[in-house]
């Protein structure tokens, strides 16, 4: 007998904008436009990836730009964040940070303070509708120059506190090092945004710890490969940055052959604060609720390590201290409630 988990209070903190599209809502929105998609986004999804070479990489960021193009109006927007929301609600997430880089969006929405600003409004009009709590993390692109990231990080600033909470770097992380983009981190700490870049996916350790020492990275999205040295490990771990590690997009993009490959476990017992993510569901298939089910029947977590991973993915968000006390005490509860019995067969 196990506890549902879509009942068990939690914390989604990476989940990328344009990735947190519903399939359906994909295909509805080309069609509607008389747009083509690839077989890939239509009949064979979720798409085979493989992305640990250049050129699978550049199929998956083609597919992710495809994906990007049906967004042409704001109501569609609207709809997507609404429709993220709904989803978050479902599998038990109650408080949602989403990555963002508006660049990809300036053109069609009258530039880049304008399509933040519409970004941001959607947010808040959705998490208002669902019952969640939401925030924005704006993310940079590391394809592009590090003068675009500054660019980004100054707008950022001017809506800390207007729903920016966070300053992200994400993109294929063997191009552009972490500390060619230092001043754009320097600039959103003192705007007092929090660090989340990306790092330890498609590179080793040592990308984790450019991530923490060159960007003072509060949190790293991914982070997995950290579990490949032991004392980058207990650095993690003694300052508990958390790593947001996303299982299905590590197989997904080849990081990892198989679910059981992603060394969630070890990470885990090492100290490391986790957060679990889904990354992009509309490329990879799966949201937030698969990746605590994998914890459970792939890594072997009890409930009462799974609710200890939805506690550190609270502890690690931005939720405002009441928020935070609410969704732990929920967590507790869900602890101490009853059990479901198996499926039948």
């Amino acid at each position: 007998m196990s506890r549902p988990l879509h009942t068990l209070p939690k914390a989604h903190l990476h989940l990328h904008f344009t990735g947190s599209m519903r399939h359906s809502t994909l295909i509805e929105l080309a069609r509607e436009q008389g747009l083509h998609l690839p077989d890939a986004l239509e009949q064979d999804w979720p798409p085979k990836l493989r992305a640990t070479d250049e050129r699978g990489w550049f199929r998956f960021q083609r597919l992710y730009d495809i994906a990007r193009s049906v967004l042409t109006r704001p109501e569609y927007v609207y709809r997507l964040m609404r429709e993220a929301a709904q989803d978050e609600v479902a599998a038990g997430s109650r408080w949602l940070e989403i990555q963002v880089d508006p660049s990809g969006y300036a053109q069609r929405f009258g530039g880049l303070t304008a399509t933040l600003e519409l970004m941001l409004d959607a947010v808040e009009q959705a998490a208002r509708q669902a019952g969640i709590g939401m925030a924005v993390i704006v993310a940079a692109n590391r394809t592009r120059h590090p003068l675009d990231a500054n660019t980004l990080a100054r707008l950022a600033t001017q809506y800390a506190g207007k729903g920016v909470i966070g300053f992200g770097l994400s993109n294929d992380e063997r191009r552009g090092q972490a500390r060619d983009f230092e001043r754009a981190f320097r600039i959103a700490k003192r705007g007092g945004l929090l660090a989340m870049p990306h790092g330890g996916e498609l590179m080793g350790p040592r990308s984790v710890a450019q991530c923490v020492d060159d960007l003072g990275a509060d949190r790293v999205g991914h982070g997995v490969r950290a579990a490949e040295d032991d004392w980058l490990m207990q650095r993690l771990a003694d300052r508990q940055i958390c790593c947001e590690v996303c299982p299905t997009s590590n197989v997904g993009l080849g990081v990892a052959e198989e679910p059981a490959d992603v060394p969630v476990r070890r990470l885990f017992d090492a100290g490391v604060p986790i957060a679990l993510g889904a990354d992009d569901p509309l490329l990879f298939g799966t949201r937030l609720l698969r990746q605590y089910e994998l914890a459970r029947d792939v890594y072997g977590f009890s409930d009462a390590e799974v609710a200890e991973l939805a506690r550190q993915s609270v502890r690690s968000s931005t939720a405002p201290e009441a928020v935070r006390k609410e969704l732990l005490r929920g967590v507790d509860d869900w602890l101490v409630g009853p059990a479901s019995p198996p499926s039948p067969e």
